[in-house]
């Protein structure tokens, strides 16, 4: 004996085509059908017209397009050149101040009481003994899943981490890379790259510090914030070498002084 739910599939499969035609849902789907396939050929023609119009005969997705490392670059060439400018129109300022300073009685006060301030806020060169500190990835081909790719790289923080001690070993002047640090310097890692007075430097990085020797190889060791790229450096391979240099030069700072902060709106 066949159920009532198999006994409904025995009498529709044996339907006539009159029976289909009493069924609503069935009659109603081809109806359905031909409503939409002209909808949806009008929206692809639409489409179509509308991307040859926005493309105007070019490839909207073209392998010349620029990504965004190619824009790096190119804003980075074009900083290249408006900071030499820039150094160009501050000799020429320079050049002219004191030439109208010979005349003006005034701007040669005002020259005169700057004048003992530039070296402490860094804007003269600086020449004397000091040390030399190298910072790098580590090169070593570890595959160990158990090691955390971050350690094999150097971070901010172990960047500031031996600035900061050369400052508190009696640094008188430093630079990172080809770059003079002041009190305003903001040290900035993008990935495993360094950002540096609007300049993007890759590793190695190094740090040049004038200042007694001794005190400021003394003040690395015990630094605490630079204990652990230490052991990191042991371990994986990083680069951190240290090494007293007889005479640096170190140039004077020629970016912006001036500090920009947010301020409240309203």
């Amino acid at each position: 004996m066949h159920t009532v739910e198999a006994r409904h599939r025995i009498r529709f499969g044996a339907a006539s085509v009159n029976d289909m035609k009493a069924i609503p849902s069935l009659r109603r789907k081809p109806d359905l059908w031909r409503s939409l396939v002209p909808a949806v050929a009008l929206l692809v023609g639409l489409l179509v017209v509308t991307t040859a119009h926005t493309a105007r005969g070019t490839d909207l997705r073209s392998a010349g397009s620029k990504n965004v490392a190619d824009l790096i670059r190119a804003a980075e060439s074009k900083g290249a050149v408006l900071d030499t400018q820039v150094g160009q129109l501050q000799r020429e300022v320079g050049a002219a101040t004191g030439q109208l300073a010979k005349s003006d009685a005034t701007l040669a006060a005002i020259n005169a009481a700057a004048k003992p301030l530039q070296q402490p806020v860094g804007l003269t060169a600086v020449t004397g003994p000091g040390l030399s500190v190298v910072l790098d990835d580590s090169h070593d081909n570890i595959t160990d899943p158990n090691i955390d790719p971050n350690w094999l790289v150097v971070h901010q923080s172990d960047m500031q981490a031996a600035v900061n001690a050369l400052w508190a070993g009696g640094a008188e002047a430093i630079m990172v890379q080809d770059q003079r640090l002041i009190q305003t310097s903001a040290i900035r890692c993008v990935g495993n790259t360094l950002l540096l007075n609007g300049q993007v430097y890759s590793p190695p990085f190094n740090i040049a510090a004038i200042g007694p020797a001794d005190q400021l190889r003394q003040a690395l060791d015990a630094s605490h914030n630079l204990g652990q790229y230490r052991k990191d450096a042991n371990s994986y391979g990083l680069r951190y070498s240290v090494d007293t240099q007889k005479s640096l030069r170190i140039p004077a700072y020629d970016a912006p002084i001036g500090l920009k902060y947010a301020k409240i709106g309203g």
